[in-house]
Order: C-alpha cells, then structure tokens, then sequence
C-alpha cells in the first residue's frame, strides 16, 4: 500500500482564492490532502473553491484575513489549526494585483503595497507557523516565487523583487530550521493562463507585441497552465521530496535559458 503523500492536517494556502491559489489548492486536494483556503477579499472564490473541494472529499476549511496584519496572520493560522487539527504545509500564494512599470516610474505608493503584502505577509506567516511546526515535529513551507529571478522582466519589478526577498528567507528558513524537521522551497512561476496575467491581457497592458517578445523566451512555445504550479508545489509540500530543502523548481517553460 503506497504511503500517504501527507501527514493528518492541512495544507494551508494563503492566496487561495486567486486564479493560481486555486488550481494550487485543488491539486492538494487531488493529492489527498485536507485544504484551509485563505483568502483577502474574494470570498465567492473562496467559498466555491472550498465547495469543489468538498466534493472531492477532502476536509476544507475558508479563513479570511489580510496577510499585512500580523494579528490578522495569527487569528487565521490559529483558526486553520483549530478546523484540522494540524497545518503541516504553508503554500505562499498571496500577492496584489501589480502595476507594470519601469524602476525609475515606480512609487513609493507601489513599491511599499508590493513589499507589506508579500514581503512582510509572508514574513507574518512564516512566523505563525514556526512554533506550531516545531511543536508538531516538522512542516513545509513552499512560496509561488518567480521566474524572473533567472531573467529580469521589464516593468515587472513590483512582483519581481519582493518575491526575490522570499526567495532568500525561504533559504534561511531552510538552513536554520532543518534540525526541527522543517523544509521550505519554492515554485518560480512563468507566464500562467491565470490570475495576474488574464487580468493585465484583458485590460490591454499584455498586447501582441508583448506576446511575441516573451515567447521569444520560451523554450516551449506554449503558455502554463496553473495545474502545473500546483504539481510542483504539491511535490515539494510532499514526503516524495522529504529531503528536498532551500531548492527551486521553476515552472516557466525554460524561460530565459
């Protein structure tokens, strides 16, 4: 009999009702893990997620919170707790909607909504975690990290940059908290069918002339589809990567190679 990918609990995903958090949670689901949808300000999302979920058999819980808030960060990681018993995973998939700028046009309005959101919302997270994690013999952290970490996107800082300031906790939490058990990675995310990227082509900003020049960057001349951040980040959750820690997986099409 195959061994179960997880242990009792929960993944906990923060971000979950945007279009990639979605497809994240329901392959935790698929993979027989029990799912706590966090979420900001979608509660029909999160509410329908939490349904299909249901429906698949897997215990789910919704928690609403804004991850700038440590209070708010606590208040939610306890309720997942509470409902599960036990969060084993925390999945990074919270981020607001960026403007695409130049450097040199950025405000100081963007930079600092860009930075409390990711940065010190996940900083928030990973502090509530930590003691539960300890306290329950291990845990994971995976972050949806980017992919413009290998090449830099023009005009793309403002999701680029704060993830990179992830990128480098994730490796910290890595190095310091391995005695205990505790693992973090993270998925660098390409161009995805989803989300941020169905928003910005719907509103003009990701035109024709856009298109041509990323897939110049391709290697696979297609676009990825959010499923496909979900197995990665299901994978480095998972006991198949029980000594996978500090590492990347980037899901991008070979972009930038």
């Amino acid at each position: 009999m195959e061994k179960a990918m997880f242990p009792e609990g929960a993944a906990l995903v923060f971000g979950g009702s945007g279009g990639i958090g979605r497809s994240v949670a329901q392959s935790f689901a698929e993979a027989g893990a029990d799912v706590a949808i966090g979420y900001h300000s979608k509660a029909d999302a999160a509410q329908s997620l939490a349904s299909q979920i249901e429906a698949m058999g897997c215990k789910v819980s919704v928690h609403r919170g804004d991850v700038r808030d440590q209070a708010q960060v606590e208040a939610l990681f306890e309720a997942a707790v509470a409902a599960h018993g036990r969060v084993h995973t925390i999945v990074w998939a919270a981020g607001p909607l960026v403007d695409q700028v130049m450097i040199g046009d950025m405000t100081h309005e963007q930079w600092r909504r860009a930075i409390d959101t990711e940065v010190h919302g996940f900083f928030n997270a990973v502090q509530a975690a930590l003691p539960h994690f300890r306290a329950r013999g291990g845990g994971s952290f995976v972050t949806l990290g980017s992919a413009g970490h290998m090449h830099w996107p023009e005009k793309d800082g403002l999701s680029v940059a704060p993830k990179a300031s992830n990128e480098s906790l994730v490796r910290g939490i890595a190095k310091e908290e391995g005695r205990n058990n505790i693992r973090a990675n993270s998925v660098l995310v390409g161009v995805i069918e989803a989300g941020m990227f169905l928003e910005l082509t719907r509103q003009g900003v990701f035109d024709t002339q856009w298109v041509a020049e990323v897939q110049k960057g391709l290697a696979l001349k297609r676009w990825g589809q959010p499923e496909e951040i979900g197995h990665a980040a299901v994978f480095l959750a998972s006991n198949r990567a029980a000594y996978v820690t500090g590492q990347q997986i980037n899901v991008s099409g070979g972009y930038g190679i």
